[in-house]
């Protein structure tokens, strides 16, 4: 197990109709006027964004608003944020929304930190200074990112093509309000596609190339086991409460670091390469209708069978722990093969049962259902190496022809 350093500021308020005390949270905590940041109107359909409202006022905070942050969201509206948040004098930014709404708002009020231009922290020619920015605070109606409690924070820049994160720990929310009601509604891919995301930020770390860190894996595989339990439920009855929560409470543990602990290569660093994410951020980048966790869920299984052999035993534990699949005793059980034959088809069985799961939940297996063809790799490559180099990743390093015979597999 490796050094490291934990900490997670947040406030978590979780349960029925915890909506509804945002306002008293967020006045407790000192704040006067918030920048209310949503997206394209669903929180306003269900009635959550007039809820978040009358609670403000309730409370006395006063409040402007941004909405309109787009599933993958673009960096020309955190623009307008940052004006607003300093128009108004915000002293916090309340996502009402996902991971593309929080991290929307995390930029913003990064950007207040700033004098310059808010891309330049993406593309690393400012620092965020953390004593100008103003806190951010969450509704979480979709859960799927875990941005309620990470540190991290993704923004795409249509004009040049790029999908970039930044991560600094000051992005952690102060306050997270979590209602488990707020996601019955939710569309059965959306709920797919962040069920998938969790697994993502679970594995990414996991598949690393630090050894085994005993009770972390036990944690990280224990939530594995309880999406692939829990979603199924959910997607056959949107409103069964116990599914709902365990999937939102999972993916706020998939992402607070808490799956990556001893995992790390050092203090302070998160556990993990983050190859899929890098492969997948190229796809929703150059498409930003293609979800995420969509994307994931075609090149995560594919780098896996790409990269397995720099350490087979990640994922023999891993297909112990969760399917329990062992590999075959080729002695005891008289069978033709040996031991390493017998250890490959655990391991790729392993891999199988990912992305069965994946596609069980309603997600596409390759990058044709995503309306990606060969033709679309060179540019996909192109800004793959602008954001990673030439070579990037932590169990195997991988260079650019490496990601487009990862690609290629995916078609």
């Amino acid at each position: 197990m490796n050094d490291f350093t934990y900490h997670v500021p947040t406030k978590f308020v979780f349960g029925r109709g915890s909506v509804d005390e945002v306002g008293d949270e967020l006045a407790a905590l000192g704040h006067t006027c918030a920048l209310v940041v949503y997206g394209k109107g669903s929180v306003v359909r269900t009635g959550t964004l007039d809820r978040v409202l009358t609670s403000l006022d309730r409370a006395g905070v006063r409040h402007a608003q941004l909405g309109g942050v787009r599933p993958n969201p673009e960096v020309g509206l955190v623009r307008d944020g940052v004006a607003a948040a300093r128009a108004d004098e915000a002293d916090v930014v309340l996502a009402v929304g996902g991971g593309s709404v929080i991290d929307t708002a995390k930029a913003i009020a990064a950007g207040v930190s700033i004098d310059g231009d808010v891309w330049d922290l993406f593309a690393k020619k400012a620092e965020l200074d953390a004593a100008r920015k103003p806190p951010v605070a969450c509704v979480l109606p979709t859960p799927a990112a875990g941005s309620e409690a990470s540190a991290s924070c993704v923004i795409s820049n249509d004009e040049l093509g790029l999908k970039r994160g930044f991560s600094n720990e000051a992005h952690r929310p102060e306050l997270a309000v979590m209602d488990p009601e707020l996601t019955f509604t939710l569309p059965a891919y959306q709920t797919a596609a962040g069920v998938t995301d969790m697994c993502a930020h679970i594995m990414e770390r996991f598949f690393g190339a630090t050894g085994p860190v005993p009770v972390t894996d036990q944690i990280a595989c224990g939530i594995i086991r309880s999406l692939i339990e829990c979603a199924p439920a959910a997607l056959e009855n949107p409103e069964d409460y116990d599914a709902r929560a365990s999937i939102m409470w999972a993916g706020t543990q998939a992402h607070n670091d808490l799956c990556g602990l001893g995992r790390n290569a050092k203090p302070g660093v998160r556990a993990g390469g983050w190859e899929s994410h890098a492969l997948e951020h190229e796809l929703s980048a150059h498409d930003p209708s293609i979800a995420h966790g969509a994307g994931l869920a075609v090149v995560m299984p594919a780098w896996m069978r790409y990269v397995w052999r720099a350490c087979p035993e990640r994922w023999l534990t891993f297909g112990r722990l969760v399917f329990d699949i062992e590999p075959v005793d080729v002695v005891e059980d008289c069978i033709d093969g040996t031991p390493e034959e017998a250890e490959e088809d655990a391991v790729l069985a392993t891999i199988d049962e990912i992305q069965a799961f994946f596609c069980s939940l309603g997600m596409p297996r390759t990058l044709g259902e995503l309306g990606v063809t060969a033709a679309d790799i060179p540019a996909l490559l192109s800004t793959l190496e602008q954001n990673k180099g030439a070579e990037f990743g932590e169990l195997r390093r991988l260079t650019m022809d490496d990601c487009r015979k990862i690609y290629e597999s995916c078609l």
